[in-house]
């Protein structure tokens, strides 16, 4: 990691910083209380509680917060990768896929381990001048250590052609 990503993560995993970047660019994990507790080039966890506002009628997490918090865990990466290039990159999510395997009632803790991956692309993208796509994967558990979900994100990184200001 460069010193720009390095200094992102350690903003993204602080309380203080993480709530002000989500108060402006992403509200919902605001909301619903999704963190960010780790985030390095080893793997990015995300968790969420089970509480009244994530609830659904089954007693459980609604499934669209732990998507919320499975792509935080991919997206962070994602854009982090884009962080103190020299070139401008673009990403987005161009497609995702889910399998739920038990209800979360508890807190739900989603792992990413694909910072090298996403690294590549969009360095890849940088140097070809082409659009670049990667997979990534994120597993979710519960309190007890069992898988609750699994989830897979494909993500594009394009280079722009001017630098947004």
């Amino acid at each position: 990691m460069n010193e720009t990503q390095k200094n992102t993560c350690k903003k993204m995993t602080n309380w203080f910083w993480f709530k002000l970047y989500t108060l402006g660019k992403l509200p919902l994990p605001l909301f619903t209380g999704i963190k960010i507790t780790e985030l390095n080039e080893e793997k990015c966890v995300t968790s969420v509680k089970y509480k009244w506002l994530n609830k659904n009628p089954f007693r459980s997490t609604y499934w669209a917060v732990l998507g919320m918090a499975a792509e935080l865990s991919s997206g962070a990466y994602a854009l982090l990768a884009t962080q103190g290039k020299s070139e401008s990159v673009a990403v987005i999510l161009v497609s995702t896929k889910a399998e739920f395997l038990k209800k979360a009632t508890g807190t739900s803790t989603f792992t990413c381990m694909d910072w090298t991956k996403l690294e590549t692309v969009a360095n890849r993208a940088i140097e070809s001048n082409e659009p670049q796509i990667v997979l990534c994967e994120t597993v979710g558990i519960d309190d007890k250590g069992e898988p609750i979900a699994r989830f897979e994100f494909t993500w594009s990184f394009k280079k722009r052609e001017h630098a947004i200001t």
